[in-house]
């Protein structure tokens, strides 16, 4: 297995209330988790193939909790990959070196792992993203209901998988088409930076 090593940051976007009760640990907001992380990966590295500037996603939904497992998912990753970047995506996603895929891929049957164009805006919680036709994802800051003031909150997760410090936003629109289908736009979004490596 080589050795490889992805920073960037990676925008989650899911079905639950602002701030994901799935990060502490307790049932999602509506019993099952309908959800993405997409992960624009700055700089980075399988083996001796370099990943910058590529983007990787996951869009999963699971009828319970994510760790009751039963669920499926697509993946989807920048079409621009050359050869051996694809294979290299490929074995990320398909949680064969490790990393929060080695995990998630125990949960969901992944039911298909698709090159795509990305399109990827990255502004904190004015972030937003295209994939192809399948997928697309508008944010913007939390407001608060009686002044209408932008609030900013962040999760923070020293042991998290998939990020340790993520700030919350709302989607204006989230939608996702194709193997895996839902739209749960005014819902709960983050963004974080993320750094993993292995084996």
């Amino acid at each position: 297995m080589a050795d490889w090593k992805v920073k960037g940051t990676v925008l989650v976007a899911c079905n639950c209330d602002y701030g994901c009760p799935c990060n502490f640990n307790a049932p999602p907001t509506t019993g099952d988790c309908e959800g993405s992380w997409t992960w624009h990966i700055e700089q980075g590295n399988y083996g001796d193939v370099s990943l910058d500037g590529l983007t990787l996603g996951v869009y999963a939904d699971w009828p319970r909790a994510i760790h009751e497992g039963g669920g499926k998912a697509v993946v989807y990753y920048d079409e621009r990959a050359g050869e051996s970047q694809r294979e290299a995506l490929e074995t990320l996603a398909r949680g064969e070196a490790g990393g929060p895929w080695g995990i998630f891929i125990n949960t969901y049957e992944l039911v298909g792992v698709h090159p795509a164009p990305f399109e990827v805006e990255l502004a904190d919680e004015r972030s937003r993203l295209k994939v192809g036709d399948a997928v697309e994802l508008e944010m913007e800051p939390i407001r608060n209901p009686v002044t209408g003031d932008e609030t900013r909150a962040a999760v923070v997760l020293p042991k998290g998988l998939v990020f340790n410090e993520g700030w919350c936003a709302t989607s204006t629109h989230f939608s996702v088409k194709g193997d895996v289908e839902y739209d749960h736009s005014g819902k709960n979004t983050e963004y974080a930076e993320f750094e993993y490596s292995g084996p």
